[in-house]
């Protein structure tokens, strides 16, 4: 989340500030506005340019080579320059006389463009010589639209009247008109591969496809979008339509099949309404379910857009559905206001149910088959009769995807069949409550139904026998629950915006929250379950420590989420926000970096955060104004905890464990035949190095070589033994144990052996190194080292040391240094285990 924590963040572009009203491109730059400003914005990311001078909104853009020309409400024509954005020509506009409503630079006609105005005219200008050329007298009603044909000089006029004007502006000569029945002409376009077809677009969402050499109607596309067709353009050379609409849809549709209507190749598209509810779905973390107020169900991927999907809007009949049409269909539900999902057996059958507003039905969905599901969940007395003031509030779907159990505003809970829609018995004998039902929820094992009512009571039931368990008095009216299964943990909201937290094992409540100042929307939890991410109506977004008790994280909006969830992984946090199409996603900071999980001060004023933008090569780590907390500095830990505890060294195992059977894993490791010398080669002869090539004579071979070894070979001392003879009289044993630590098993063996009279050595650097195992003993660290290294000098030495006195001393205090340890450490073993056995079996 966002805030001082930081706990998420999020990617952030340059969105511009407010929505974009007018988009126009070139081959280089995107120009897009709001209000009376417009920008150039380069590779979709960066805005390079702004363009600031008009005094109202612009409504008009239009690319014209090193320029680009922009006109407002008011009437006012700026042609600017790209690259310096300044004003290269202003022409204000009667707008009594001619309101520009349409602008387009005809092909071929260079430094001109064609104006269309809402009292129909036209008028022909040259920007560079800013001269009115040709004034057209237009049909008398007002142009909507204008589009440049395939041929040179001719130009199609959409009017607000549905006709469609061909005309040639070089002759001011009309070739030829179409109606149209839907409305005012949105948007036309041309195909250019070879078929004479003009296609042109409807308020209603309808889209209809002209034979310019018959002069006739091809074919009709009925809602090829719910809403307005904002903008269509064919493919240059491609049979490939692109349209898209208010509806929140992008669409290519392909013409490749007979009757020349063309079908939908690909398409993208999010909610026509904002989004009511959204959940992820299941335990991957790719896809988040999203229920609209437009009555669909979609599917995002937080992966690529290529894997979203829409399973459809919600239908009585859907036969009849289809045959009505999107604009006159009385069969569709109302919006879904609840819904759960599950994916096990979601091959099989239906794994999605949920709840519509005010509407006493629950549908099931399918999410392989990316529909509407077959059954319809109703209780039985209410199949013939529709009542008004009776309506499903809430639903869960066990964990095992068998049964769905719905909840409803009367108190009444009933268990369905997913597989078969076969109602399977209720809770209570005619109720489960007396006021409506605000949440539900079945615990893992379906061993447990929890039930939330307005009267204030949570009620456990036993899910299998459907007999009441338990039931608690809430202090307030619950508005909704959240049960995490695999804790146990039961999120409650209340109406007073207060938000408790719930043990199902003890039946008590652990934690109590506040600190919202308006109606809590949703909570969802982390994975681990140990954060609670609520939202509200106050337009925060708050993160509470369930272990501590405490708020760690908020920060404010300028919209308030309506629906929260996170990830299963736990690397997103997805809102949806009022009034606002889209589903934000907020990154898990703490997954990757340092974040303090301090508790926040009482007094802490969340500071307004930016909602998420989309830029995908640009990544900003902080949100601009926060700061990253001075007191947070990464933890460095101390070479020593504590006196009374012990520190082991951080060397591998196998520098250590198998000190004691190395001459077991020799004996291994020995080859069964010794290793044989290679025969020389007999064409490989010896050259001495030089100009002229000349063979080396051979060496003669020493037979007269000496039997006798050198001693004073063997008797060299190492830095090992070095620094033992002169920590007898510093007492500082840090250099030769860094040096042992350097050392291979077999090395440490070499210089453990060479220690002995017999090899080398002396007693009294023997007394050295048990010196130095006593100070690892006294220190307590590198622990595991010390009695490696003991062991195996014990195991080389232990009949020189029985012999000596001054060694058979220090190896007494040794061992009775040795019991001491060993009996502090079992002390506090013993009671880690005592504690963590209680932990396990009792019920706290």
């Amino acid at each position: 989340m966002q805030g001082d924590q930081g706990l998420l963040y999020y990617l952030k572009g340059n969105a511009l500030l407010q929505d974009i009203t007018c988009l126009a491109a070139d081959r280089m730059l995107i120009f897009a506005s709001y209000s009376d400003v417009f920008h150039a914005v380069a590779r979709n990311k960066e805005v390079v340019h702004t363009y600031e001078g008009h005094k109202a909104r612009i409504h008009l853009l239009q690319p014209f080579g090193d320029h680009v020309i922009s006109v407002d409400v008011a009437n006012v024509l700026i042609v600017w320059d790209i690259q310096s954005e300044e004003e290269y020509l202003q022409v204000v506009f009667d707008k009594a006389t001619f309101a520009v409503s349409a602008i387009l630079h005809p092909s071929t006609y260079l430094n001109k463009i064609l104006l269309g105005s809402e009292q129909g005219g036209l008028q022909l200008w040259n920007i560079r010589s800013n001269k009115l050329l040709y004034s057209f007298p237009g049909w008398g009603l007002g142009v909507t639209t204008l589009e440049q044909a395939p041929a040179v000089d001719v130009v199609a006029v959409g009017l607000v009247s549905g006709h469609i004007i061909v005309h040639n502006i070089k002759f001011d000569e009309t070739l030829m008109k179409f109606q149209q029945d839907w409305g005012p002409i949105t948007a036309i376009s041309f195909r250019t591969d070879g078929h004479p077809v003009m296609a042109a677009g409807s308020p209603v969402g309808h889209i209809a496809l002209w034979d310019l050499e018959e002069k006739k109607l091809i074919s009709q596309m009925r809602n090829a979008h719910s809403t307005a067709i904002a903008g269509m353009s064919f493919v240059p050379g491609e049979p490939l339509l692109i349209t898209n609409g208010a509806d929140n849809a992008i669409r290519v549709w392909i013409f490749d099949g007979p009757g020349g209507t063309g079908r939908v190749l690909r398409s993208r598209m999010g909610h026509s309404a904002p989004p009511t509810k959204i959940r992820y779905h299941g335990q991957n973390g790719e896809q988040i379910l999203s229920a609209g107020q437009d009555g669909t169900l979609q599917s995002f991927s937080t992966v690529h857009e290529r894997f979203n999907k829409s399973l459809g809007r919600g239908s009585i009949n859907k036969k009849k559905s289809k045959k009505k049409g999107l604009q006159h269909d009385t069969m569709a539900l109302p919006p879904i206001t609840a819904f759960a999902s599950e994916v096990a057996h979601q091959s099989d059958w239906d794994g999605i149910v949920a709840c519509h507003q005010g509407y006493i039905t629950c549908t099931t969905w399918n999410y392989q088959k990316t529909s509407m599901g077959i059954h319809k969940l109703r209780p039985e007395e209410f199949s013939k009769n529709k009542p008004v003031d009776i309506y499903a509030t809430a639903v869960d779907i066990t964990s095992c995807g068998n049964f769905a159990v719905i909840g409803m505003s009367t108190g009444r809970v009933d268990v369905y069949n997913m597989q078969s829609g076969l109602h399977r018995g209720c809770y209570g004998k005619e109720r489960a409550h007396e006021g409506s039902v605000r949440g539900l929820a079945v615990d893992g094992l379906n061993q447990l139904t929890i039930t939330a009512g307005s009267e204030g009571l949570i009620k456990f039931w036993k899910f299998k026998t459907k007999d009441l368990v338990h039931s608690t008095d809430l202090s307030s009216s619950p508005s909704g629950i959240l049960l995490h299964r695999d804790s146990g943990i039961l999120g409650i909201a209340f109406d007073d915006f207060s938000i408790s937290v719930f043990d199902i094992e003890t039946r008590k409540i652990v934690r109590k929250f506040s600190g919202h100042h308006g109606r809590i929307n949703d909570m969802t939890f982390s994975p681990d379950g140990r954060w609670l991410i609520t939202s509200s109506m106050d337009c925060t977004i708050k993160t509470w420590d369930l272990p501590s008790g405490c708020l760690i994280d908020c920060f404010l909006l300028d919209s308030a989420a309506v629906s929260l969830t996170m990830s299963p992984t736990g690397d997103f946090l997805a809102s949806a926000h009022v009034d606002d199409l889209g589903i934000y996603l907020w990154s898990n900071r703490s997954l990757y970096s340092l974040v303090s999980l301090r508790p926040l001060p009482a007094d802490y004023e969340p500071s307004m955060v930016t909602l998420p933008g989309t830029c995908p090569l640009q990544d900003v780590d902080v949100a601009e104004g926060e700061e990253t907390c001075d007191e947070m500095v990464e933890y460095d830990s101390p070479e020593q905890l504590g006196e009374q505890l012990v520190t082991l060294s951080s060397l591998p195992e196998s520098r250590w464990k198998n000190l004691l059977n190395l001459d077991i894993i020799k004996k291994k490791n020995k080859p069964r035949e010794p290793p044989k010398v290679a025969t020389s080669a007999p064409f490989f002869i010896p050259t001495v190095p030089g100009l002229i090539p000349r063979y080396a004579a051979p060496e003669q071979e020493n037979d007269a070589q000496s039997k006798v070894v050198n001693i004073g070979v063997l008797a060299q001392k190492s830095d090992f033994y070095i620094h033992l003879e002169e920590a007898l009289s510093t007492n500082k044993y840090a250099a030769p144990l860094n040096m042992l630590k350097d050392l291979g098993p077999s090395n440490i063996e070499i210089e453990l052996r060479s220690l002995a009279p017999e090899g080398g050595g002396s007693v009294e650097v023997m007394l050295s190194f048990l010196r130095m195992i006593g100070m690892m003993l006294n220190k307590k660290y590198n622990f595991e080292l010390a009695q490696a290294y003991l062991a195996l000098f014990l195991k080389l030495h232990l009949k020189i040391v029985s012999s000596e006195p001054s060694l058979l001393q220090e190896v007494s205090r040794l061992s009775t240094q040795l019991e001491e340890t060993w009996i502090h450490l079992r002390t506090l073993f013993n009671q880690s285990l005592c504690v963590l056995t209680y932990m396990k079996s009792a019920l706290l």
